[in-house]
């Protein structure tokens, strides 16, 4: 048998999960400290503020604080009647190459950690199903909750990591972010078209600004994200009405995501050049080509 090759910790990866919960921070927290084990805080959403050691630091949906045994910690309100929704979990027994042991240590030693997009939406995905398995209580939790700190904490020291190393052919890591937010949003337009979607609720999804998510969509696609939308919705349009001659055009118009009939027709005939019971009547049509501006 080859002998095993640990090319981020010493031995096996084994920590230990001590506690896992979700805050709404509404007011300021005590000023404290952990002996024993380390602590992360996760933000859910909102924004916040956390000091570590003398030092605050600003937090917003994605931040991460980390708070090693001994560090001393508290979390601040910025805004009472919007408070931020955070993450803890606390955890021992574990050791990182070049890391003294039960210690995560961060660039200058920094507690604050801004992650890149993509490492921000695994983390969260981990800490909801933590959340859930908590709430679920059933056989095998514990190991369920190791397995997803297990990927967290690795998904951090992998970040960590990154941002030592220089950057990897050619390709910066803005351009990976872009691409990688444009496909997550291409995803979602794709599974879930037949739902109300607006530009602001696609950015709230991404933690980006609608602004910022509108121009990263059409330098990667050369189009809107809600033009895109409309032609995934009519493509799908199309091939009900081809496939399923029983359906009215209103049910078809609803599949697609539209609730205004007059709407949907005027925009399949700006794209196609036939109305949609024209198109169904004769299952093909003169393809045209759609405009800039119009509503999903």
């Amino acid at each position: 048998m080859s002998q095993c090759h640990y090319d981020i910790t010493y031995h096996d990866f084994n920590p230990t999960v001590l506690f896992a919960s979700k805050l709404r921070i509404e007011q300021d927290g005590v000023y404290h400290s952990h002996n024993d084990f380390t602590e992360i805080a996760y933000t859910l959403s909102g924004k916040g503020r956390y000091q570590v050691e003398g030092t605050v630091y600003d937090m917003q949906a994605g931040d991460l604080i980390i708070c090693n045994p001994g560090v001393h910690h508290q979390n601040l309100v910025v805004n009472p009647k919007e408070p931020a929704v955070q993450f803890f979990i606390g955890f021992s027994n574990y050791q990182f190459r070049n890391m003294p042991p039960d210690t995560i240590q961060l660039k200058d030693g920094s507690h604050f950690l801004r992650l890149r997009f993509e490492t921000r939406q695994e983390i969260a995905k981990h800490c909801y199903e933590i959340l859930a398995e908590n709430e679920a209580g059933q056989l095998g939790k514990y190991f369920m909750l190791k397995a997803h700190l297990m990927q967290i904490l690795l998904l951090i020291v992998r970040e960590i990591m990154e941002k030592k190393e220089p950057q990897q052919k050619g390709m910066s890591f803005e351009t990976y972010n872009k691409s990688y937010a444009v496909k997550k949003i291409i995803t979602y337009l794709n599974e879930n078209y037949e739902q109300k979607i607006s530009l602001d609720q696609i950015a709230h999804n991404m933690y980006l600004s609608p602004v910022y998510i509108s121009k990263i969509f059409k330098d990667e696609t050369g189009e809107t994200p809600i033009n895109y939308l409309i032609k995934i919705r009519l493509e799908k349009a199309k091939q009900i009405l081809e496939y399923e001659q029983d359906s009215s055009i209103k049910s078809i118009a609803n599949q697609v995501g539209y609730e205004d009939v007059y709407h949907f027709s005027k925009l399949f005939k700006k794209y196609y050049g036939v109305s949609p019971l024209l198109y169904k009547k004769t299952r093909g049509g003169t393809v045209g080509k759609g405009q800039e501006g119009d509503k999903p």
